[in-house]
């Protein structure tokens, strides 16, 4: 995985959305609900990032002509983003325009950051960026891609691919992991939770797209998960197994399996696991320096198993994490 950015809320990063003719409107509403809204439940300076919808077009409609976008900016804007995102449409075997192809190719000429939504890894496969390289699509779609573009190295099953500079999500719902994944990546776990918190959405989301390939509904859906979630989550600094998590909701550890792939798509471990990186990245955030505090609180045991958990989940040691996310840094940036 690439490393987060040092950009932080006092400078924030400018973000291009691309609105094409069919766009799906709710990725575009993804990108602006996670990129463009203020956030003044944190406390910041002001806001995380300044959004741009950028049309080939003065009119441009969405959705097979359901929205019509007017007043945006023109393709000319993405020359100054540092991220540009590209959301899907459902006519994947039309080509892109030219004029939304040269913006693709000359943003990622420059360095920046490039993001596709769903389908929108159609565009960037089509204007060259992904030959060779990791990425993703909606799994209805992952044989047509295939088709079209043998030479993508498409991994079906996950909700998002981070392939450095080029990043990739499977579906309009996985944009959201992706974007919350952007967001901690720049500004930290603590920020990254927050807008979760507000977006009513986990923050991790560690599961694949295959357990939405043409899963019949079940008549009786399983019992929630949330009691179960918001117990384990007060007591994470515990010895807590697996086989606690079962006995607390009163069913076999293979009921309590099936009920977290249907309802989260990861397993109890992963979902313990990350959540105890997470509580590990916050506790830096807010200044504590002792790996062995850090890693006795967040229940991940030892310091050397806390640096191995921290640099797989952000890239970072832990001491990096702390220089670029801790109080220092933060005063550094704000003050």
């Amino acid at each position: 995985m690439s490393q987060g950015s040092s950009h932080r809320p006092h400078s924030p990063r400018r973000v291009a959305v691309i609105v094409d003719e069919g766009t799906n409107p709710f990725e575009v509403g993804v990108a602006t609900e996670l990129f463009g809204l203020p956030r003044p439940e944190l406390g910041l300076p002001g806001p995380l990032y300044e959004v741009l919808l950028c049309t080939p077009a003065r009119e441009v409609r969405m959705n097979h002509g359901f929205f019509t976008m007017t007043g945006t900016h023109g393709l000319d804007a993405v020359d100054t983003a540092d991220t540009l995102v590209v959301p899907g449409r459902p006519d994947t075997v039309v080509p892109r325009g030219a004029a939304i192809l040269d913006a693709i190719r000359r943003t990622h000429a420059r360095g920046a950051r490039i993001m596709s939504l769903c389908t929108g890894s159609f565009a960037l496969a089509e204007a060259g960026l992904l030959d060779g390289r990791r990425a993703t699509t909606h799994w209805m779609w992952v044989d047509a891609f295939r088709e079209l573009h043998p030479r993508v190295r498409l991994e079906p099953d996950v909700l998002f691919v981070d392939d450095g500079d080029i990043l990739t999500a499977s579906g309009s719902a996985a944009a959201l992991d992706l974007g919350l994944h952007v967001v901690r990546r720049d500004h930290g776990a603590e920020v990254a939770n927050a807008v979760s918190r507000r977006l009513v959405f986990a923050a991790h989301r560690d599961g694949g797209q295959r357990q939405f390939v043409e899963r019949p509904v079940p008549r009786v859906p399983d019992e929630s998960l949330g009691p179960l979630l918001a117990w384990a989550q007060e007591r994470l600094g515990e010895p807590l197994t697996v086989g606690d998590l079962s006995e607390r909701a009163a069913v076999s550890a293979a009921t309590l399996h099936r009920r977290f792939r249907a309802q989260l798509g990861t397993t109890p471990l992963a979902w313990l696991t990350g959540e105890r990186v997470a509580l590990a990245c916050r506790l830096i955030e807010r200044g504590e320096e002792r790996l062995d505090v850090v890693a006795a609180r967040s229940g991940l045991g030892t310091a050397a198993n806390l640096r191995a958990r921290v640099r797989r989940e952000t890239g970072l040691s832990p001491s990096a994490y702390r220089r670029r996310f801790g109080p220092v840094a933060e005063e550094a940036l704000t003050g």
